[in-house]
């Protein structure tokens, strides 16, 4: 199987818009979200049928048994993350500030403190055709990089045959990116013609070298900035990466988006720029 994933080095590019165009044009039968903290790719797919769901066990946490507590307050006098506080009911653990380090299950004189697994989040699968994979983190967890290893498991698992699968990562460069780099075979960097988005496309540019993963850009809604858009084409042709388009700023995508209905479905400029940067992407992809 071939991956090519999705990536900006920061939110609001129009990654989610490329990959769901992407999956479109190439009919992809095997496609995963691996940006868990805030996953939209379902939005823009038509997904028949249920997801099988599945808990993602994410690192553990504290619990204190309320029976066996003596209440003497070592625990939470030994807590660096102030994660354990005084209740009428007696000491009380709030997940959200634990790091489940287990300095409390130590310094418990009566062994009233344990460690659980934590509920981390939620794995779906839709098995049909095609095979989608995705996640949700919760709230205040800080295992994402670990879920997304699981969602792109889950995805190779169902769909190994699959010659082709599309991938829509996450923004950032943090565990998530990383964990979404790791094993795929090409990265399209969608890059936005700002300062912020000049900065932080180099810096995914610099991540993917330390993976040794090919990487090419194209620019979304270039014309928003010509200036910014040829400073860009001019530091991949400096530094010998493949620059495979621009997308005009078009009006029929947000319209689209906000239908539920991917750009791939639209007869515009911007549709038309992307079939061309797909055209390139898969060639590249195909001979790598």
């Amino acid at each position: 199987m071939k991956q090519l994933l999705i990536l900006s080095g920061k939110g609001g590019t129009g990654k989610t818009t490329t990959a769901a165009a992407f999956i479109e044009f190439s009919q992809a039968r095997a496609f995963a979200d691996c940006d868990v903290d805030a996953p939209n790719l379902h939005l823009l797919m038509s997904l028949q049928g249920e997801p099988e769901k599945k808990i993602f066990y994410g690192s553990e946490k504290a619990w204190i048994d309320p029976e066996k507590c003596a209440g003497c307050g070592a625990c939470m006098e030994h807590c660096r993350f102030g994660s354990i506080r005084k209740k009428d009911q007696g000491f009380q653990v709030d997940e959200m500030a634990c790091e489940g380090c287990g300095t409390c299950m130590a310094v418990c004189p009566v062994g009233a403190v344990s460690l659980k697994e934590d509920a981390a989040g939620n794995l779906m699968l839709y098995k049909g055709n095609p095979v989608f994979s995705t996640a949700r983190l919760k709230m205040g967890r800080g295992t994402s990089g670990k879920l997304v290893s699981e969602v792109k498991c889950n995805m190779l698992e169902q769909a190994a045959k699959v010659p082709v699968a599309v991938i829509d990562g996450s923004p950032g460069i943090g565990c998530p990116v990383i964990a979404s780099i790791s094993g795929v075979n090409m990265v399209l960097i969608v890059a936005e013609p700002s300062l912020s988005g000049i900065s932080d496309m180099k810096r995914i540019l610099k991540t993917c070298q330390v993976f040794g993963t090919k990487a090419a850009v194209c620019i979304n809604k270039w014309d928003t900035s010509e200036e910014n858009s040829q400073e860009i084409q001019a530091f991949c042709k400096e530094q010998e990466i493949d620059f495979l388009g621009k997308i005009p700023y078009d009006r029929k995508v947000p319209e689209a988006l906000n239908q539920g209905r991917s750009i791939a479905q639209v007869d515009c400029p911007a549709k038309r720029a992307l079939s061309e940067i797909y055209d390139k992407a898969m060639k590249i992809l195909m001979e790598g």
